[in-house]
């Protein structure tokens, strides 16, 4: 949701921010552009370009934060996207940003880009939790020994930030150089004397294509590279890895590898320092299989206190009772009686189906409150690390679903945003996994809107409905889950995972992050509330609904066991379950569902695809026909699920 396409390059020129996942280039993009791009504590947050500008000596310059790579030979989508910048687009400067803790991954990226011939500074970031560990890095002869300048930064902190700023206008490239062997230097001079110009030098686009770089293909087309020199490429490829026991990007990286090594055990030094303190040993506790239950089940009483019963009981009261039922929509049915003769159009702004009356009401004082205070908790679990800790503690579970550990990361972004987590998935690397992700996000994790009200009505009935419904989606998500990782054709991958630091969340990126959340939320939600109420207010006013309504009975009131009221609800929640989950919310606040039918309709419109943006973003991830044999999947199989437990309540004289 905070994704741009990569704006027009400024009179000044392009910098591009690349680095490894989870080193902090969002937070260094932010703090350069003053332009907030999704910053969390875990890897895969940005999964698109963001673009921002700064000014340096009088000239507007764009600003680009990439996707984190770990090498410039992609292996995914996401690298693919960081390594064209750099093939394509003409940069005034690449600043890449490293984990100081960890400086050999950082450096093997510092020598693709030395080889690239592109100029460059490196930021070590995290300054601070390299030095609690005892790591010393010595800035002065790293810059030396690879030629360019270095800035430790701890950007949480903004320190490094200005150097960094005075950096921009230097324009050095760095002299160190790779020899990878007789062989392959060889081949890389023969496939040189091919290669067209680009804005990268030859010997890096010919690296990558000896290392067996299939996503070159259309570039070199595009390039006007006749296919009789596209063989030629092949062919010496082909021979040159017949010479290697090893795939040659193996080779190469590993080359890459010793190099970065070599110029760390130069700069680097080491100072033994026993790993405690208590967020070292949250950290270990919130991983471990027993004691991260105790740990998960605390996060979630205080979330359930702060949204449940602060968000979705007091603050819905005071703006739901207190500012619209008593002023704003008195006072407009008042205005609209006096100045609106037409019943019509009086109807459509404060009737029972009104654009004030109900999608206002609905959208600002019901569900704001609950997902503002949502954003808030969500906010500080991603900011504090924990969440990637919550992934390693679940990471059996997972793979009894038929998913590895990675998996886990757009799951858990689920819980933020499932059009977004749908985008992370390309961090899955076979196209097995990235469907049973796309499929599961769309039938079971409900995004921090939905979870938000969800949370809120459970709130108000007990303990043990909240947890039937959880237990209920998450049977659903693992059975789904394992059935299609048996009915699908393909293959898994390996699970590598980067535990970041438990931190201290900062409150400056809790108030951005959940600015930004709101923002978009009242920009993208409430149109859609709105739409969806005049959905409503024309099937009431041309009497489809009552039609609808008794078409409906036997599912809504026969099987599932609710008021035909609720038909509405789930209307809505063809366009926004969150939207339906608030008519439901509304219904329960007027006492038109007991305990057990709160949580059959919440289950049910649990299951439901999120929202049209995600049924979009599924059809531009996984194709058409992969989005349609989704969403023919998960409405039905939403409305059997809901029966079935309607029916175990009633067969096993359960009430809630």
């Amino acid at each position: 949701m905070h994704e741009t396409k990569a704006g027009d390059m400024k009179n000044g020129g392009k910098i591009a921010i690349v680095g490894n996942p989870n080193v902090g280039k969002s937070v260094i993009f932010g703090l350069l552009t003053g332009r907030y791009a999704t910053v969390s504590n875990y890897p895969g947050t940005t999964v698109t370009l963001t673009s921002g500008a700064i000014k340096v000596n009088g000239d507007d310059i764009s600003v680009t934060d990439t996707p984190g790579v770990n090498t410039l030979i992609p292996m995914s989508e996401d690298e693919v996207v960081t390594r064209d910048i750099l093939l394509n687009e003409v940069l005034k400067l690449v600043v890449q940003v490293a984990d100081a803790k960890n400086l050999v991954r950082g450096l093997q990226i510092s020598l693709q880009l030395a080889e690239m011939g592109l100029p460059f500074l490196l930021v070590l970031n995290m300054w601070d939790e390299a030095s609690s560990r005892g790591i010393d890095v010595n800035v002065k002869k790293l810059s030396e020994t690879i030629g360019i300048t270095v800035i430790p930064a701890i950007g949480v902190q903004r320190k490094g930030i200005k150097e960094l700023r005075e950096a921009l206008t230097e324009k050095r490239y760095s002299p160190i150089g790779m020899f990878y062997g007789n062989l392959i230097e060889d081949g890389i001079k023969k496939l040189e004397a091919i290669l067209p110009e680009s804005k990268i030098s030859k010997r890096s686009v010919a690296l990558m294509l000896l290392a067996g770089d299939l996503s070159l293909k259309p570039w070199l087309n595009n390039r006007h590279v006749s296919p009789t020199d596209i063989e030629k490429i092949d062919e010496v490829r082909r021979n040159l890895q017949d010479k290697f026991y090893e795939p040659l990007g193996y080779v190469v990286n590993q080359a890459r590898l010793k190099k970065a090594e070599k110029i760390a055990e130069d700069v680097l030094s080491r100072q033994e320092k026993g790993s405690s303190g208590i967020t070292v040993s949250i950290g270990r506790w919130a991983m471990h299989p027993v004691w991260g239950i105790p740990v998960l089940l605390i996060a979630l009483f205080l979330m359930y206190e702060f949204v449940g019963v602060l968000g979705a009981q007091v603050l819905v009261e005071i703006l739901e009772e207190g500012l619209f039922g008593n002023y704003i929509n008195p006072f407009m049915t008042l205005l609209a009686d006096r100045f609106i003769p037409d019943a019509f159009f009086r109807d459509l702004l404060v009737g029972e189906y009104g654009i004030i009356t109900m999608a206002l009401t609905y959208s600002v004082a019901i569900i704001l409150p609950v997902v503002g205070t949502f954003f808030i908790a969500f906010g500080i679990l991603e900011d504090s690390g924990y969440l990637p800790r919550l992934a390693v503690m679940v990471h059996r579970i997972f793979k009894l679903m038929g998913l590895h550990g990675k998996a886990v990361l757009p799951m858990v972004l689920g819980l933020g945003c499932d059009t977004m987590a749908t985008l992370t998935a390309r961090v899955m690397e076979t196209k097995k996994e990235r469907v049973i992700v796309t499929l599961l996000l769309a039938l079971g994790v409900p995004c921090s809107a939905q979870l938000g009200v969800i949370l809120g009505m459970l709130g108000g009935v007990s303990l043990a409905a909240t947890f039937v419904w959880a237990f209920t989606v998450i049977l659903i998500l693992f059975i789904v889950g394992f059935l299609s990782s048996k009915i699908l054709k393909g293959e898994g991958s390996d699970f590598v995972f980067d535990i970041p630091p438990l931190r201290i969340p900062v409150l400056s990126n809790i108030f951005f992050k959940t600015f930004s959340r709101i923002e978009w939320y009242l920009k993208e939600a409430v149109p859609l509330f709105i739409v969806g109420t005049l959905i409503l207010f024309t099937l009431h006013k041309i009497r489809a609904l009552e039609v609808i309504e008794r078409i409906a009975n036997p599912i809504v009131v026969g099987f599932l066991g609710l008021p035909a009221k609720a038909t509405e609800a789930f209307l809505i929640g063809f366009l926004r379950r969150d939207y339906g989950a608030a008519g439901l919310f509304a219904l329960a606040k007027d006492g038109l569902l007991n305990p057990n039918q709160v949580v059959v309709s919440l289950v049910t419109i649990t299951l439901f695809v999120p929202c049209v943006a995600n049924f979009l973003v599924m059809i531009k991830e996984r194709g058409i026909a992969t989005a349609l044999a989704i969403v023919a999947f998960i409405f039905p199989f939403a409305f059997l699920v809901g029966g079935v437990l309607n029916f175990g309540f009633r067969l096993l004289g359960i009430n809630l």
